[in-house]
């Protein structure tokens, strides 16, 4: 059996199929999420990008593994699993879960734990070793993502504009960017993805990141969502919080400092989830 592997987040979605003799391929398209595109959209997308990726690896995919970003149940997924079926008509299993569950069962495989993503967006979940068993509702964007990479951009944008960034910080940041405000608006309210146009501006946080205001607003993000949504889980205390994402990644040791302050236990860090998937999958 050949199964195709997915982890999409709202940037792009990491893929990886495991063919028939276990060879893996690893490749990328856009992100996907049910939420901002149509099953239509959705389609047009995997015509464009997966279906020329795949003919080169010739071998016939019977079965999808979709963890993505707003696959969040029934009343959503098949946005995403019906596109699969029209540009997958010989994969006789179709599966759309959350990016949460994907993230989960690659950083904590079949034992429990505290699961977290820290990407483009957050969010967080108790995980038994195999479902999700109690976790709490993202409210997105605009009114939730704490300690993500929106969430950072946004507040160092906010920072930027409402002169709280230290000088060196905004002569830093305005050579950079060369940023204006009807630039900013229209970017947060009339075009698409806002989340990931506040997220492209993490990479000036990491390339300050010794200083200490880029510290605090850092660690401060992190104490945020540790507190907003890992600490009200009663298994806080003695289990080990996992994180998955970019942001988990780049910005780990600011993350270990705010696990230490709020007295967690520092579990896995994975930057990317879909490699342990496949390890996931295949010792199910």
């Amino acid at each position: 059996m050949t199964q195709l592997i997915a982890d999409s987040g709202s940037t792009k979605t990491d893929w990886r199929m495991v063919s028939s003799v276990g060879q893996v391929h690893a490749f990328q398209t856009d992100g996907i999420n049910p939420y901002y595109q149509t099953t239509g959209q959705i389609t047009d997308v995997l015509k464009r990008q997966l279906l020329t990726i795949l003919p080169g690896i010739g071998e016939e995919v019977s079965a999808v593994f979709f963890y993505g970003t707003g696959c969040t149940g029934p009343a959503v997924n098949p946005t995403v699993s019906n596109a699969l079926r029209a540009v997958l008509p010989t994969a006789r299993t179709v599966v759309v879960d959350s990016d949460m569950l994907g993230a989960a069962r690659a950083a904590a495989g079949h034992e429990p734990g505290i699961v977290c993503i820290l990407g483009t967006g957050s969010n967080a979940c108790c995980y038994d070793g195999s479902q999700i068993g109690r976790g709490i509702q993202s409210l997105g964007f605009w009114l939730g993502d704490e300690g993500s990479g929106g969430y950072l951009g946004k507040t160092l944008v906010r920072d930027y504009f409402q002169e709280r960034l230290p000088l060196d910080l905004r002569d830093a940041f305005r050579d950079r960017y060369a940023l204006d405000r009807p630039t900013l608006l229209e970017n947060a309210y009339q075009k698409p993805f806002p989340n990931r146009y506040f997220g492209s501006f993490t990479p000036f946080l990491s390339e300050n990141i010794a200083h200490p205001h880029i510290v605090g607003l850092v660690t401060g993000a992190f104490r945020l969502f540790l507190t907003t949504y890992v600490l009200r889980f009663p298994e806080a205390d003695a289990w080990p919080v996992h994180f998955v994402g970019s942001v988990a990644h780049y910005f780990a040791e600011l993350l270990h400092r705010a696990i230490s302050d709020t007295g967690l236990i520092m579990g896995r860090v994975l930057q990317a989830p879909a490699e342990q998937l496949v390890v996931f999958h295949k010792t199910r």
